[in-house]
């Protein structure tokens, strides 16, 4: 669910995301103040190129982790040309998550 304090690029992501994941759940967190002071940031106005993103689909089953970013790291090119500077990304399936909460 969008919040009604999401940029542009938060809601990018999201739209992007649900729409090729069609995930069972999606968590989109703006780390950017965490990282302004960083000289790759020095002259950047955007406040949102920094994110951790936590995503659940069945569409990243038989994929390795590997494979899982580079789905959803590609789906965000445009994203990154526009700005988006760093994603970190915890990427699990149902089941995956169903066997953690079964430990």
């Amino acid at each position: 669910m969008a919040s009604q304090q999401d940029g542009p690029v938060t809601t990018s992501i999201r739209t992007t995301l649900t729409e090729l994941l069609k995930p069972e759940a999606l968590e989109i967190i703006n780390d950017s103040a965490k990282h302004a002071h960083h000289s790759a940031m020095r002259g950047v106005d955007s406040k949102e190129t920094h994110f951790r993103v936590n995503v659940v689909s069945e569409a990243f089953a038989g994929k390795s982790t590997m494979q899982r970013h580079r789905l959803v790291y590609g789906a965000l090119s445009k994203d990154f040309e526009a700005g988006l500077h760093a994603l970190s990304l915890n990427t699990k399936t149902p089941a995956e998550i169903a066997k953690v909460s079964e430990a």
